[in-house]
């Protein structure tokens, strides 16, 4: 089916970018929005636009009933989700296609199935993903979890099976603070998500973080779009992501990519879809998928020439992938430094009025944000406001190319973690690819 009107059940940056994807394709857009958000860039681009509540998100965001009459009132035949809020909602995904609205997302099945992080291991391991060595459910007594770390050998992690974001996790050492470290994940667990249960893993010492692009027509035909290297972490949330990653080699790419397409095709998965994997001393090892458009997606886009929005409207209309593996061709060097509305040296939020904005420019250069002079960025909401994308054909163009963007981006009226950007592209170990999921942090304890 064409979609001819689209709503778009997200903000910032991640809506406008849905909106221009959109109006390249000739459909129409509306635009959801909080009372906060009246005055945000996507809604005032878009066609036309519905307040669905006040700031708090659980009033707007994610008040699914808001959004279904929404698209009702609109008469909007599909609803994209973006990422966050609601976008690996399973019941939303229901809910939208019970309604005769076009889900622009994986089936309901895949996200419900890929959101439990235990059902999730246990589908990985069917599809012939590499695991780490753990526990294959939960744990479900103290008896069980000393046995299964003296098999797998210390240190351990503990793990919340509905976590994400470093909540519910925990580190250990040795077999005398397992008891203790179990219940306060669980605790942690159910305080954050509801759900106490809890799984085990092998703690590995110092991986990095890759991830791979995947999708698939929800037929049994899938692809992959090379890797993304995403281990600059700071408390779990990613800082600067690039592709492809400085670690692997074309042969580990091409082994790796075939092994989750494999998996995608045996899946029938539909949509956009990432597998991330800890990556050390050259074995891999599946943490979670994610079912939905990553906020790295950029670039991908631009070592593969694949805009994965419209790719994402293209399978969900029925019209299936515009290519096939052969006629994937990645090249080239990509980098996506994450700007937020934070001090760079404390990272405490400092939302605020825009006093002045200049983007940078030039050849291969990308600014997705919703910035502009006089906006003001509202403090309800993640405190990203906008992400820097650049390529080059090598690394070294590539970074050259971001340090000199950097120096252009103008951003008045608040702090941001610009100054954080500028000094991280400059670092020698950086510059040699030379970093893990912990090199971040401890960069900057140093700093």
């Amino acid at each position: 089916m064409k979609i001819q009107k689209l709503l778009i059940a997200n903000r910032g940056e991640i809506a406008l970018r849905i909106h221009r994807a959109c109006h390249e394709m000739g459909i129409k857009t509306v635009a959801v929005h909080s009372t906060a958000d009246a005055d945000a860039m996507h809604v005032r681009l878009a066609d036309e636009t519905v307040c669905i509540g006040p700031p708090p998100a659980t009033e707007s965001y994610l008040n699914i009933p808001n959004i279904i009459s929404a698209a009702e009132i609109v008469h909007a035949d599909a609803i994209h989700p973006g990422y966050g809020f609601l976008s690996e909602n399973a019941q939303f995904a229901e809910i939208v296609e019970s309604h005769n609205i076009i889900w622009v997302g994986p089936k309901p099945e895949h996200i419900r199935m890929m959101g439990d992080k235990i059902e999730a291991k246990r589908t990985a391991a069917k599809l012939g993903l590499p695991l780490v060595p753990g526990s294959e459910g939960a744990i479900v007594s103290v008896k069980q979890a000393h046995e299964l770390a003296d098999e797998i050998g210390y240190p351990v992690l503990i793990k919340a099976a509905s976590g994400g974001g470093g909540r519910g996790m925990k580190v250990v050492e040795a077999e005398d603070q397992l008891e203790s470290l179990m219940s306060q994940a669980a605790a942690e667990a159910r305080s954050a998500f509801g759900d106490d249960t809890v799984y085990m893993e092998k703690y590995l010492a110092d991986p990095r973080h890759i991830e791979f692009q995947v999708f698939g027509d929800g037929e049994g035909n899938a692809i992959h779009l090379g890797e993304r290297d995403c281990s600059l972490q700071r408390r779990h949330q990613k800082v600067l992501e690039e592709a492809p990653s400085p670690a692997l080699s074309k042969k580990e790419r091409h082994r790796m990519g075939e092994i989750v397409r494999t998996a995608m095709s045996e899946m029938s998965y539909r949509g956009a879809g990432t597998i991330e994997f800890l990556y050390e001393n050259g074995e891999f090892y599946f943490i979670e998928m994610n079912t939905r458009l990553q906020v790295e997606h950029p670039v991908t886009e631009m070592i593969s020439d694949i805009d994965l929005v419209r790719e994402q409207i293209r399978v969900a209309s029925g019209e299936g992938l515009s290519c096939t593996q052969d006629q994937v061709h990645l090249h080239g060097h990509a980098m996506e430094c994450r700007i937020n509305a934070e001090d760079p040296v404390t990272f405490a939020p400092s939302p605020g009025l825009v006093k002045n904005y200049v983007a940078p420019g030039g050849m291969h250069v990308r600014v997705d944000s919703g910035l502009y002079t006089g906006y003001k960025v509202p403090p309800y909401y993640d405190s990203m406001i906008g992400k820097l994308i650049v390529y080059g054909m090598t690394r070294e163009d590539c970074i050259m190319r971001m340090r000199r963007a950097l120096e252009e981006f103008v951003v008045e009226g608040m702090k941001t973690t610009i100054p954080l950007h500028q000094k991280l592209v400059r670092d020698p170990e950086f510059l040699a690819g030379d970093y893990t999921i912990k090199w971040l942090e401890a960069w900057l304890e140093k700093a």
